[in-house]
């Protein structure tokens, strides 16, 4: 069975891992059960830290020093690890096979790099945009560093970040809106009001 991947994209800070979660967990309400869509949330950023954390990682300074300038790491690495992933999932539990594959990709370079890749071994569903205005993503990401101990929630990564995103990312989404293949979700409102926009999205996509 072929996996099938929702792209999920925005500013740092727009909430993605977020409503990743949610949707994995299904927590709108005690009687709002999501786990009727099955899919398996995967962060790029989240498994290119904990390679750079692996000991003996053959990537792991080299993810670090992308990570610090706000750059985009080389896009073999990242799809390397989103595959091993996917192919990890899929092997303990074949009906397992829908994903969330959350801030990738980056720019156009991992896209071919995706289309070469995975072509014929992966279905992209759609892309869920979450569109939110740049002061507001790094108002949250400020905040979430108090407590999150990344390395590049300041504002000096942040802004080198917000400035990749636009050059680099926005991009992609644009060329998938073209294509017919954006949910875009208004990310500037509370994490609940996000969450029922996401919920109708995924009720009609199934």
């Amino acid at each position: 069975m072929k996996p099938v991947v929702v792209f999920v994209l925005g500013g740092p800070g727009a909430g993605k891992g977020t409503q990743c979660a949610r949707i994995v967990e299904g927590s709108l309400c005690l009687f709002f059960p999501l786990q009727k869509y099955g899919y398996t949330h995967l962060s790029a950023g989240d498994l290119l830290r904990d390679e750079r954390k692996r000991p003996g990682s053959q990537y792991g300074e080299l993810i670090e020093n992308y990570i610090k300038e706000g750059e985009i790491v080389p896009v073999e690495i990242t799809i390397s690890l989103l595959k091993r992933a996917m192919d990890q999932t899929m092997a303990a539990n074949s009906q397992k096979n829908k994903f969330l594959i959350d801030g990738f990709p980056r720019n156009e370079d991992n896209l071919q790099g995706w289309n070469k890749t995975m072509d014929g071994k992966a279905d992209v569903s759609f892309v869920l945009f979450f569109d939110c205005d740049n002061e507001i993503c790094i108002g949250r990401c400020l905040e979430r560093g108090k407590s999150s101990g990344r390395s590049d929630d300041n504002r000096e990564s942040l802004e080198k970040r917000i400035h990749t995103y636009l050059q680099s990312t926005k991009p992609i989404i644009d060329l998938y809106e073209r294509m017919g293949k954006v949910r875009k979700v208004d990310a500037s409102k509370s994490v609940d009001e996000v969450f029922e926009k996401v919920v109708q999205i995924f009720d009609k996509e199934g």
